[in-house]
């Protein structure tokens, strides 16, 4: 996965934000993509925010604002880390 965590974001990517739990079960794909693929993301896209909101409770998501305020939400409840970065890429790209 190292080498499609390195993927540079579309132009009209505007903000790559993640919602995760803490301790659930469900966000335990999303804390391992996390923990495995944030700095590669953020070293290819060091201009680009990438927000990692977590909240007991809250269901695992991750969103994307392009330009002019469009947003676009994706679930990733109970997926694995290889699932929630193809997620990912899809949004990005």
């Amino acid at each position: 996965m190292a080498a499609r965590a390195a993927v540079k974001f579309a132009p009209q990517l505007r903000e790559l934000r993640i919602h995760l739990c803490q301790r659930s079960t469900a966000s335990q794909g999303v804390r391992e993509f996390i923990e495995q693929n944030y700095v590669s993301l953020k070293q290819a896209n060091p201009k680009s925010p990438i927000l990692i909101r977590e909240c007991s409770g809250v269901q695992p998501k991750i969103w994307a604002r392009y330009d002019l305020g469009q947003e676009t939400c994706v679930s990733v409840a109970d997926q694995s880390a290889s699932e929630v970065a193809s997620a990912v890429e899809k949004l990005v790209t």
